[in-house]
């Protein structure tokens, strides 16, 4: 491999990760704001009802995305395998 590849493989590769992580980041920026402006309306400021909601819908979408993630990342490696047969 030179020095293009590799960039290539690394390019690839933090896109796989936006890919993956998106889904999971997006539900808790949507939930976290939810909870703010509720927050912010009733004027109650504890610090569980920040942290509990995102960790259930964080693990909710995990569950659901599971098999989407699972696929990208797979995808990938055959990219890197077939990259490093080729030789």
């Amino acid at each position: 491999m030179n020095g293009a590849e590799v960039l290539e493989v690394a390019r690839e590769g933090i896109y796989v990760l936006l890919i993956i992580s998106s889904p999971l980041m997006l539900i808790g920026l949507a939930v976290g704001l939810v909870i703010a402006l509720f927050q912010a309306l009733t004027q109650i400021q504890e610090m569980t009802l920040a942290f509990v909601p995102k960790i259930i819908a964080i693990f909710v979408t995990l569950l659901v995305a599971l098999p989407f993630m699972g696929q990208v990342l797979g995808t990938y490696m055959e990219t890197i395998v077939a990259q490093i047969t080729r030789g």
